[in-house]
């Protein structure tokens, strides 16, 4: 069973592949899908790193690998697949909302 909002097997099969392998600075991921998870869940939370819950791992390791794959834009990359797959069979409804009392007018 998928936890809320954790990976479904259709949303791994998509982007998994996409990930890259061992580059050399460390071992590989023991389960990768289970680190996205842990990733997806503090960056939609904004929880601290430390409070990660164990079942995803070690919160060091999290941290580190969210950062590497930040600085080779792996993340920016799986977001820009998915956003032009869903949009090329238009699945996809983008929407953007601009709320003004947040922006300061000088």
């Amino acid at each position: 069973m998928v936890g809320r909002g954790e990976l479904t097997d259709a949303a791994w099969e998509r982007i998994g592949p996409l990930l890259p392998g061992v580059d050399g600075r460390g071992r590989s991921w023991r389960d990768r899908r289970k680190a996205i998870n842990g990733v997806s869940w503090g960056s939609r939370t904004g929880a601290p790193w430390r409070d990660l819950s164990e079942r995803y791992g070690p919160w060091q390791t999290l941290c580190e690998r969210f950062a590497r794959r930040e600085a080779d834009r792996t993340w920016a990359r799986l977001l820009e697949h998915v956003q032009v797959r869903d949009d090329f069979v238009g699945a996809g409804e983008w929407r953007v909302s601009v709320d003004s009392t947040i922006n300061r007018a000088h």
